[in-house]
């Protein structure tokens, strides 16, 4: 018992123990503590402290430097008012010295303005002393100096109003040729025609001299049954180995010739042989006259033509006019008529077909009277080409007025195909009549003196009277002469009239 109270006293008294020096260790634990984070306090004061000084120290300098700054830009505001007002006031002083210089210039212009007020005053009564000074020498009145003044103006407009439209046509001439020229010259060149001028055969060479014996027959059957049965007159006379044969129709010719060759080649000539021959010939001819009209349609393009057609442009094989064929003649225009449609954008259609078909009256003028124009433009019409074809065949000759570009296209193809070089041959007699013409309608003016027709009709000279025709008038004589031959005459291609005007004056040292 004692020693178990003695081990409980012990075991109190241990625990006391223990607990006063646990309590004892925890005090001292605490305090450490405590002085711990005093220290560490009182350590973060004084760095927030001597943070707070560096603050306030850069604080410090971050004011002084933006109050430089500031006083900077004020220093640079103020300089820049500074010459603001200095270039203010220098521009005032420049207005104001321009101001000046502009009412120094106002009393100068109101001082010359009174001058020249002045000074036309004074010219005025210069101007009237003049004048009453003029009428007195001159015994003029002012109306009548007027119009005298007036009658010289006019005069001289007048001339000068001539010499302008003497320019002016000059000028439009030149360039009219130069497009006409080129529209030709590309038509001519595409065309390219190359033929030699043909012409109707009437006389038959006979390979000996007794042949012609044969030809005239017994008492004359053989002669007198070829010309019933063909219609062609056979002329047997002094030439040589030859016989001529004669007949308006050139087909009918052109039989006659082909029929008799055959029989001087066959030998057997009487007239039997002669009617066989001569029905045969005859189907030939118009089978070649059936392949050339198809030929020259095909070759010129113009397609639909009705057969009558194509046989009257075939009887144009046989037909020649000056020496040129007609056929080939209106191939030729077909193509030139086609080109220039072409270039100058008409109808080109209607243009070659116009051309094609414009002298066809002359393959029947030898049955029809009329002009072959109209003859021509008759048969198209007739069988079934359009008015237009028909009325640019009837005006190629300007037996119709031209109205249509087509009809001046075919009056020009026709007028070039026939006067270009080696075209065409005409007679002395048709030559020398054409030159006489042309000298008649140039001295029928007032105030010609001579007329003269060179370069074969191509051109006229007119010697005018130089006290009765001015330069002036010249223009208009030139003018009137080449109307009145467009008017009175028909001619192919185109003529020059020339006006010449000389003044001479002589005189004698004595």
């Amino acid at each position: 018992m004692t020693e178990l109270l003695w081990a409980v006293v012990a075991l109190l008294a241990g625990l006391a123990g223990g607990a006063g020096i646990g309590v004892w260790w925890a005090n001292n634990g605490v305090s450490s503590l405590v002085q711990r984070k005093a220290a560490e306090a009182r350590l973060l004061i004084e760095e927030a402290r001597s943070q707070q000084k560096e603050i306030l120290l850069q604080a410090k300098d971050e004011a002084l430097r933006i109050r430089n700054e500031a006083e900077a830009e004020l220093r640079e505001s103020r300089q820049s008012l500074q010459k603001q007002e200095e270039r203010l006031q220098r521009k005032e002083e420049n207005i104001d010295r321009k101001l000046e210089g502009i009412e120094r210039r106002e009393r100068l212009i109101q001082q010359r303005e009174r001058q020249i007020e002045q000074l036309t005053q004074e010219a005025e009564r210069l101007k009237r002393q003049q004048a009453q000074e003029l009428e007195r020498i001159s015994q003029l009145s002012r109306e009548e100096a007027r119009s005298i003044i007036l009658a010289e103006v006019e005069r001289e407009t007048r001339e000068d109003a001539a010499r302008r439209i003497r320019e002016l046509e000059q000028q439009t001439k030149e360039e009219a040729d130069k497009i006409a020229r080129k529209i030709i010259g590309l038509a001519i060149q595409r065309c390219a025609s190359d033929y030699v001028a043909e012409m109707t055969v009437s006389t038959v060479n006979l390979p000996s001299e007794e042949l012609k014996g044969r030809i005239i027959g017994r008492e004359g059957r053989n002669i007198r049954a070829f010309e019933q049965i063909t219609g062609v007159d056979i002329i047997v006379d002094d030439t040589p180995e030859a016989v001529t044969l004669s007949c308006h129709d050139p087909v009918r010719r052109e039989v006659a010739r082909v029929a008799l060759l055959k029989l001087l080649k066959d030998g057997r000539i009487h007239p039997s042989r002669i009617e066989e021959v001569v029905h045969k010939t005859q189907l030939e001819i118009e089978q070649i006259m059936r392949e050339e009209g198809e030929r020259v349609a095909y070759e010129a393009n113009v397609q639909g033509l009705h057969p009558d057609l194509i046989k009257l442009l075939g009887r144009l094989k046989y037909r020649t006019s000056y020496g040129q064929n007609v056929l080939q003649h209106s191939l030729e225009c077909a193509l030139l008529a086609a080109h220039m449609a072409a270039e100058l954008g008409a109808n080109v259609n209607i243009a070659k077909t116009a051309a094609l078909l414009h002298d066809i009256g002359k393959a029947v003028d030898h049955e029809v009277q009329g002009p072959h124009a109209l003859i021509g433009a008759e048969i198209a019409r007739r069988l079934g080409r359009s008015a237009a074809i028909v009325h640019a065949i009837a005006a190629h000759h300007y037996d119709e007025e031209p109205q249509t570009v087509e009809a001046f296209l075919v009056i020009a193809a026709d007028a070039i195909s026939g006067a270009r070089p080696g075209a065409r041959r005409e007679t002395l007699d048709l030559y020398i009549k054409r030159l006489e013409a042309l000298e008649t309608v140039a001295t029928s003016f007032p105030g010609v003196q001579r007329a003269f027709a060179v370069q074969a009709g191509r051109e006229v000279r007119v010697m005018v009277q130089p006290d009765q025709i001015d330069d002036l008038a010249s223009i208009h004589l030139a003018r009137n002469v080449a109307k009145k031959i467009e008017e009175s005459l028909q001619y192919p291609g185109q003529i020059k009239v020339t006006i010449i005007r000389e003044t001479r004056a002589v005189d004698y040292a004595r």
